[in-house]
């Protein structure tokens, strides 16, 4: 699936939260945020389906979209890991899709098409993929590929 050098110890305790399930980070895909994140977009593709049909190619397309690119990015930045600015530009997009989203989130809620109780925990789950997000941001050295 991965290239080369695609397979990368965890060394930091700042990268705590970032562990995968195995212990080892092969792919995007192994990393707890890429997971919570995905798991996170389907929950929004559940919930969307009961928005009405007026919103289809408006707040339903747009949190779908949005929810969907903060995996997409981060898929993206795992691919150009060997180059920081690249990597951590990737993964800012992320950044702003999952804080996009949050903002579609507030709309659903405004416009009654959620419960409060629903968006609060999409929400606070969506605080913890940005937290994890600036982490990566943060410290990204070891997760680059090595020259």
């Amino acid at each position: 699936m991965g290239g080369e050098g695609d397979e990368i110890m965890i060394e930091t305790e700042d990268q705590e939260q970032q562990k995968p399930r195995a212990g080892l980070v092969r792919t995007h895909t192994d990393l707890e945020v890429y997971q919570l994140a995905f798991d996170l977009s389907m929950e929004i593709f559940q919930v969307s389906k009961s928005f009405p049909k007026a919103e289809t190619y408006s707040l339903t397309d747009q949190i779908r979209r949005s929810s969907r690119s903060v995996c997409a990015n981060m898929a993206e930045a795992w691919r150009k890991r060997r180059y920081e600015a690249a990597f951590v530009s990737k993964l800012s997009d992320s950044e702003t899709e999952a804080a996009e989203t949050q903002v579609w989130i507030q709309f659903a809620v405004k416009c009654e098409y959620i419960t409060r109780e629903q968006a609060t925990q999409l929400y606070t789950e969506y605080d913890k993929v940005l937290g994890m997000l600036v982490a990566l941001i943060i410290n990204p050295k070891p997760w680059l590929l090595k020259k």
